[in-house]
C-alpha cells in the first residue's frame, strides 16, 4: 500500500528529515497557547472527545499506557491513576515542558517520535494517540512501531480528525480554510503554522483508508467511531 504521508509536507515534496523538522518547528512555536487554541477552534469538544477516548480505552490496574504524542498531558491526565503507570512519549520538548508544568506526579515523559518509540517490544497494554498520527512522516513505519511496542492483546486507540458527512462538509472546509488560521494569527501569533495543521488533516487518510492502513499493519479487531458528524474519529485495534 502507498503510505499517503511519507515524505510529503503541505503542497511540497520534502524528505522524511525535513517534514520532521518543520513539524517540530510548528510545535515549538505554538506550544504555550496549543490547548487554547484546540478549545477555540473546537469550542470545547475536543475535550469531550478524548474524554470518549479515555472511557474507551477502559484502563485497568497494573497497566502500562502510553499516550503518543501526548505532550501537553491532557490526555494522560485522563487515563492516570495511582494503579497503573502512563508515561507521555513525544518528540517535542515545548510540548513537554508545557505537560510536566500541568500533570500531576505519577505521569513520566520521554522523547520519542511514532517511529521509534523507547520501549521494549511486547511491553505496553494500551497506546493511544490524539490528533498527532497525521504529523508522523510515515504512516506505515508509525503502526509497525506501535504494533510492536504493545502486548499482544494490547490495545491501540487513535483519536484523529477525519472526513465529515457530506452535509456538513462545505461549512466545514470553509471554516478550517479561512478562519482557523485568522485565529491562529490572533491567538497564537502564528498563522503559518495552523496553515501547516489544517493542510494536514486534508491530506490524512479517511475513515475506512486508515482502518484499512491498521489491518495491513497487523491490528484485529479493528473499527472506528465517528464524532460530530465524522469531523473527528475514534479508531481502536488490537494486537492478535
Amino acid at each position: 500500500m502507498t503510505d499517503p504521508l511519507s515524505g510529503s509536507f503541505g503542497r511540497d515534496t520534502v524528505s522524511a528529515a525535513e517534514r520532521e523538522r518543520r513539524i517540530r518547528s510548528v510545535f515549538q512555536a505554538v506550544a504555550g497557547r496549543y490547548d487554547l487554541m484546540n478549545d477555540i477552534m473546537s469550542m470545547g469538544i475536543h475535550r469531550l472527545w478524548k474524554r470518549s477516548l479515555a472511557a474507551r480505552a477502559a484502563p485497568r490496574p497494573g497497566e502500562f499506557i502510553v499516550d503518543l504524542a501526548g505532550g501537553t498531558g491532557d490526555v494522560a491526565r485522563l487515563l492516570a491513576a495511582p494503579d497503573r503507570q502512563v508515561v507521555v512519549c513525544d518528540p517535542s520538548p515545548a510540548m513537554m515542558a508545557v505537560g510536566r508544568g500541568r500533570c500531576p506526579d505519577g505521569i513520566d515523559f520521554v522523547d520519542g517520535t511514532a517511529e521509534a518509540m523507547p520501549f521494549a517490544t511486547d511491553s505496553v497494554d494500551c497506546l493511544t494517540i490524539s490528533f498527532g498520527l497525521r504529523n508522523v512522516t510515515s504512516l506505515g513505519a508509525a503502526l509497525a512501531e506501535i504494533h510492536r511496542v504493545l502486548k499482544p492483546g494490547g490495545r491501540f486507540l487513535c483519536l484523529e480528525f477525519s472526513r465529515p458527512w457530506a452535509l456538513i462538509r462545505p461549512s466545514y472546509d470553509a471554516w478550517s480554510r479561512w478562519v482557523i488560521p485568522r485565529l491562529g494569527a490572533w491567538v497564537a501569533g502564528e498563522p503559518a503554522a495552523y496553515e501547516y495543521l489544517i493542510e494536514s488533516i486534508r491530506r490524512f487518510p479517511d475513515q475506512r483508508e486508515l482502518a484499512q492502513a491498521m489491518r495491513d499493519g497487523g491490528f484485529t479487531e479493528v473499527g472506528w467511531r465517528n464524532y460530530s458528524g465524522g469531523i473527528a474519529c475514534l479508531h481502536r485495534g488490537t494486537k492478535a
